[in-house]
């Protein structure tokens, strides 16, 4: 069943107002819906295909390219990164020296993963690397004056700093006045005055003409050791031959998905040529932790980006702040077992420690805000919640009210940590940096869609106010009308296995590449209950009587949660994007529920 609807003339099924407040619309356009038929006819591709690539602004001379992404084809001259070869050879240098290099990483996954990317790729040179990973609470975000002068005591030569250190002044003028090299391998936003380091390679630098600013800070690793490798086999050092780089991209692709990055260019490469990595399972803590997460098939961007990451974010969140960079590491399986495990059972915690705080941040935010749709940024706060949280609960609250969200956890002291998520185009990043320049913020930095911060108390209401007044007419231009773009429609019947598959071949899908989203219109709503602690589960059926299972997450208690559980037995539109679920060596097609209307 196939209902494209023409959104300038009327909603996609009639939906003017979904139960969330959307009004649905069809991605393509006229202009769109040309592209996707010349795309179709000129390579032969499904319409289907067709149509979710011309979606995504894929173009006519770019599509075959699209649907196969390689390294070769997408990954630049490794010297078009400003200090790129410059950072190369003093890597080299260090191995031809045989130096002792500290990596100096960040406690989130793509810190994790680019730690164990520098660290994996030196041990094959006979250089064993510590790697540091600040504490979150303690130490704070990126490198510290106390800490470089530590590693310094300790005898270090090279200070390789991954996932930060754009925006570390103090701490970096420490290692120069100590005359100790540090090079900077990063990916967050920085202004116009850099820090004194031997060499900074970050694509988001002004100064900067890659074109890569969409890499995390694992991919950004990846270019410099792809380069690092190209200045060894110019001097002849005979181990380079030897080291198999393709090998890394598992843990490329897991930063890649987990840090949220728009899969784009290089990114889709990435991920795709690192889910085959993924599942050779050649890296020991990925495969330990592949089992912990009990995970069967194939290895997805969904496995890494929701089972996966959550387990070695917690250490950092919660726990050991370097037991995620431990595990990506580890050889020997015994060894990535046992601190797998570790993650697994942090992991727990952190889920029952993140329901208590939402729940107070959802209740602070209805005394604040009430709905909400008034706000334009939302600020929530409490002393006793755990700093190394609040990042997932700024996401939650984004989520459910649908406006860039900041949760701060304060100390005893009065000094707050904070961390922020946007929405789709409102940039977070400058507006902490602009909080920053007004004296609002002891210090704060991140990329358009993420930030972090910390404030004093004293400060939080005038922070407030600033945040409201800086984006109150971006986000009400943003927000006015909130549409769900819709790719097609569908019946259940035709929600298949061979669908599944040949929307595959377009993915991955994330953030910049949104997975496909289908409108399945007149189902009646054969059953609808709770699942586990928030989901809402429900079976549709088509007018031809087929049937089919899905699933709406974190939906109790939501409008949409409402509207499933209380219309069991009637005909409703429902839209969603559909999957493979593999249980109990079963694979079956479930579709993920995003949004519902009345069906007129």
């Amino acid at each position: 069943m196939d209902v494209l609807a023409d959104p300038i003339q009327r909603a996609f099924l009639g939906v003017e107002r979904s139960v969330s407040g959307q009004r649905w619309v069809s991605r393509l356009d006229q202009a769109g819906q040309n592209r996707a038929l010349a795309i179709s006819q000129v390579h032969g591709y499904s319409e289907l295909i067709a149509r979710v690539l011309a979606g995504r602004g894929v173009g006519l001379d770019d599509a075959a390219a699209f649907l196969e992404p390689t390294l070769r084809a997408l990954m630049p001259d490794p010297d078009t990164l400003t200090d790129g070869r410059k950072a190369a050879e003093r890597l080299a240098d260090a191995i031809r020296r045989r130096e002792k290099v500290v990596i100096f990483g960040d406690y989130d996954v793509d810190g994790a993963a680019s730690s164990a990317l520098m660290a994996r790729f030196l041990r094959h040179f006979d250089i064993t690397a510590e790697i540091y990973i600040p504490d979150r609470i303690f130490e704070g975000y990126g490198p510290n004056p106390q800490a470089i002068d530590q590693l310094i005591d300790r005898g270090s030569e090279l200070i390789v700093t991954v996932d930060c250190g754009s925006t570390s002044h103090e701490a970096l003028a420490v290692a120069a006045e100590r005359r100790t090299d540090v090079v900077v391998i990063d990916h967050h936003q920085v202004g116009s005055v850099l820090p004194p380091c031997h060499a900074l390679v970050n694509p988001n630098r002004e100064d900067d003409l890659s074109g890569q600013g969409h890499l995390c800070a694992a991919g950004v690793v990846y270019l410099v050791l792809v380069n690092t490798l190209r200045v060894l086999r110019l001097r002849g050092d005979p181990r380079a031959a030897s080291f198999d780089l393709l090998s890394l991209l598992d843990l490329v692709a897991l930063a890649t998905v987990c840090d949220v990055v728009p899969l784009k260019g290089l990114n889709r490469a990435y991920v795709v040529k690192g889910l085959l990595a993924a599942r050779h399972m050649g890296n020991a803590g990925l495969a330990a932790l592949l089992r912990k997460a009990a995970i069967g098939g194939p290895v997805t961007p969904y496995h890494l980006g929701f089972l996966l990451g959550p387990r070695i974010n917690a250490g950092g969140r919660i726990g050991d702040a370097a037991l995620g960079s431990r595990l990506l590491t580890l050889d020997v399986a015994a060894a990535a077992e046992a601190i797998a495990s570790q993650l697994d059972e942090l992991n727990r915690d952190r889920q029952a420690m993140e329901a208590a705080m939402l729940a107070e941040a959802e209740a602070e935010v209805l005394a604040e805000y009430g709905t909400g749709e008034g706000a334009s940024v939302i600020v929530t706060a409490r002393q006793n919640w755990h700093p190394g949280i609040v990042g997932l609960i700024a996401a939650r609250i984004k989520e459910k009210f649908r406006r860039p969200a900041f949760a701060i956890a304060f100390d005893p002291n009065g000094r707050g940590t904070g961390s922020g998520r946007s929405i789709n185009g409102f940039d977070m990043g400058r507006l902490v940096r602009a909080a920053v320049d007004n004296g609002l913020l002891v210090k704060g930095g991140g990329h358009a869609m993420a930030a972090g911060l910390t404030v004093e108390r004293g400060k939080l209401g005038q922070l407030r106010q600033f945040f409201e007044e800086r984006a109150e007419t971006a986000i009400r231009d943003l927000v006015a009308v909130q549409t769900l773009k819709v790719d097609g429609a569908l019946a259940a019947a035709g929600a298949t296995l061979d669908l599944v598959d040949l929307l595959d071949q377009a993915g991955p899908y994330g953030s910049g590449h949104p997975q496909p989203l289908f409108a399945f219109p007149q189902h009646r709503l054969r059953d609808s209950r709770q699942v586990g602690a928030n989901h809402v589960k429900v079976t549709l059926e088509g007018q031809d009587g087929s049937r089919m299972e899905g699933i709406a997450f974190r939906a109790a208690e939501t409008p949409l949660g409402d509207f499933l559980l209380g219309n069991r037995g009637a005909t409703v539109h429902v839209a969603g994007s559909v999957s493979a679920d593999l249980w109990q060596g079963t694979r079956k097609v479930q579709l993920r529920v995003t949004d519902a209307a009345k069906a007129n």
